[in-house]
């Protein structure tokens, strides 16, 4: 299968690109290169071909001759969509439904759509499913709601979108990530012998390894058709729900010695459990290799393999609201996150720059 990966020079864009290649899909794709210095490892596989485009100035003929597309290129996660929530609705939701369109005219058949668990806001401890009203607190769950509900509204018998609601992302990736909970506390372990919460550890969090969030995506990109035809799916292992403060015992079970530490309230009122049930039982192919324990082991070894410093772990390459806030600052790009000049992109640089 011939697949284009928006956001391929990610933190799971670099992992999907591996996978699917493993897997015998030709693949290409295109990232705007705002995350390029952040390169921790290199993992001895060949990079796919790659735009430097940001998806907003994709053409159709980009598109044209592939079978699938998957979608990553947005704006991660919550606070990077506070930072401006005017051009995060911009990016990830007028974006991703130019995208979606664009696909559906240079008939890209299949489009898998990275949503994420945090639409489902706030609740209960009660597990959430994919039939669960949603709830979501942030511009960058809300853009995420708009986009689903602009994908199923698109799909016929050419166009065929899935939903892919991933639990907080974690582990390993070339184009490393230390502002997702795992990553951060075993970041925060590593270099300074102390488990930092923001919070006191009391809001749910499902939690998936970045390599089973590239398996499920194969899977679907392998599935028939009608079995994933305009479907939701969350991504995750039901029993990888954790309370925030458990998440922060696993680190420190594998860290022994760090003290852990808790905050007050970080103003962050997400908190969901979520079931996985359905992705496992309708794609019997997939099924999550690593829990939070193995991912955070091999962020321990990850972490003695590069010799990680306290100032790698606090660089703005490997957080996505402090390295747009840099290339702001340093007039790499404007207040619409546009390119000032492309000579400014970071292509294949390491934390270093």
């Amino acid at each position: 299968m011939r697949v284009f990966v928006t956001g391929l020079q990610g933190y799971i864009g670099t992992v999907l690109g591996a996978v699917l290649v493993e897997r015998g899909h030709e693949v290409a794709g295109a990232d705007t290169g705002f995350y390029g210095a952040g390169r921790l490892f290199d993992d001895g596989t060949a990079a796919p071909p790659c735009l430097v485009r940001d998806v907003r100035e994709l053409r159709r003929e980009d598109l044209a001759g592939y079978d699938a597309v998957v979608h990553l290129a947005e704006l991660s996660n919550d606070p990077t969509g506070a930072l401006n929530p005017s051009v995060t609705y911009d990016i990830n939701f007028r974006g991703s439904a130019r995208l979606a369109r664009l696909c559906k005219q240079a008939e890209v058949s299949r489009f898998i759509y990275s949503s994420s668990c945090s639409v489902y806001g706030r609740g209960t401890d009660a597990f959430r499913t994919e039939d669960s009203a949603v709830d979501p607190l942030t511009s960058y769950a809300k853009c995420k709601v708009l986009v689903e509900r602009e994908l199923l509204g698109l799909a016929d018998d050419g166009f065929s979108p899935t939903i892919l609601r991933n639990a907080t992302a974690y582990g390993a990736s070339p184009r490393m990530r230390f502002d997702l909970v795992v990553n951060n506390l075993a970041g925060w372990a590593w270099t300074t012998g102390e488990i930092r919460m923001a919070s006191n550890g009391s809001p749910w969090r499902p939690l998936v390894h970045v390599r089973d969030i590239s398996e499920a995506i194969a899977c679907v990109l392998e599935a028939p058709r009608e079995t994933v035809h305009a479907q939701v799916f969350n991504v995750g292992r039901t029993r990888e729900n954790y309370r925030v403060r458990e998440i922060a015992e696993i680190v420190a079970d594998v860290f022994p010695g760090c003290r852990i530490s808790l905050g007050t309230s970080d103003g962050d009122d997400r908190s969901y459990r979520v079931s996985f049930d359905k992705i496992h039982a309708v794609l019997p192919g997939f099924r999550c290799r690593h829990d939070a324990h193995s991912g955070t082991w091999e962020l321990r070894q990850l972490f003695g393999r590069v010799q990680l410093t306290r100032a790698m772990f606090e660089a703005p390459a490997f957080t996505r609201v402090k390295c747009l806030r840099a290339l702001i600052s340093d007039g790499h790009v404007d207040e619409a996150l546009f390119w000032r000049s492309r000579h400014c992109v970071h292509r294949g640089a390491r934390w270093g720059g």
